[in-house]
C-alpha cells in the first residue's frame, strides 16, 4: 500500500470509525504529555536537588549552633565552680572584711576571671515589691554576651533574702524589659532553709562555707 493510499485510508477510519478516532486522540494527547513530562521533569529534578542542598545546610547549621551551646554551658559550669572556690577563700577572712569589701571582690573576679562586665543597678520600688513598702533596691548586673546574670552578695542568706531576690529580678525585668537568665545569690553562708526556697524559685545559691 502506498504512503498516499494509507493516508486515504486513515483519514476514512478518523470520520467514519468513532472508536478509531477516539484512539488517536488519545494517543495524541498522551505524547503531549509525556513531552511535557519530560521538560518539567529536568526542572523538578533541579528544585529537589537544591531542596536537600537546603536541608543538608540546615542541618550543618544547627550540628554548629548546638556545639557552640554545648561549649558554653561546659565554660560557665568550670566558671561558677571557680567562682564557688574563691567564695570559699573570700569567705574565710570575712571576719576581717566588710560585705562592700566581699561585692568589690566578688566583682573583681567576675569581671577579671569571666569577662563579664559588672554594674551596680539601683531603682526606686515605689510600689514596695520587693519589700513590700517603697524603698530603694540594690542588685549587681552582670552583662556578657547580651547574656544577663543578676547577683545578689550578702553575708548570711536567709529564707527571705532568697525571696526579695526574687522580687528584684521580676522588678528588674519590669523596669528593664530585660530577663535575667540566671539568678545568683553569692554568700560565705547560708541557712538551710535558704537553699530549699532557692531550689522552689529557681535561684542559685554559691557558698562553700
Amino acid at each position: 500500500m502506498s504512503r498516499q493510499e494509507l493516508k486515504k485510508n486513515v483519514l476514512k477510519l478518523l470520520k467514519e470509525d468513532e472508536e478509531f478516532r477516539y484512539a488517536v486522540a488519545g494517543f495524541i494527547g498522551m505524547d503531549e504529555v509525556l513531552k511535557g513530562l519530560g521538560k518539567n521533569g529536568a526542572e523538578l529534578a533541579k528544585l529537589r536537588e537544591d531542596m536537600l542542598k537546603g536541608f543538608e545546610r540546615h542541618d550543618a547549621e544547627l550540628a554548629k549552633l548546638r556545639e557552640d551551646m554545648n561549649a558554653l554551658r561546659e565554660d560557665m559550669a568550670k566558671g561558677f565552680n571557680l567562682v564557688e572556690k574563691h567564695i570559699s577563700a573570700l569567705g574565710a577572712r570575712w571576719g576581717m572584711m566588710s560585705e562592700e569589701a566581699f561585692r568589690e571582690g566578688m566583682r573583681g573576679l567576675l569581671e577579671k576571671e569571666f569577662g563579664f562586665k559588672v554594674e551596680r543597678w539601683t531603682c526606686y520600688d515605689e510600689e514596695g515589691n520587693v519589700f513590700g513598702y517603697p524603698s530603694q533596691v540594690e542588685v549587681d548586673v552582670a552583662i556578657h554576651d547580651e547574656k544577663v546574670v543578676l547577683v545578689e552578695v550578702t553575708s548570711h542568706a536567709k529564707a527571705s533574702d532568697v525571696y526579695a531576690t526574687k522580687r528584684k529580678s521580676a522588678l528588674y525585668e519590669k523596669k528593664t524589659g530585660r530577663r535575667a537568665s540566671r539568678t545568683l545569690i553569692v554568700t560565705p553562708y547560708a541557712e538551710e532553709e535558704a537553699f530549699k526556697a532557692s531550689k522552689e524559685l529557681g535561684i542559685e545559691v554559691y557558698t562553700k562555707v
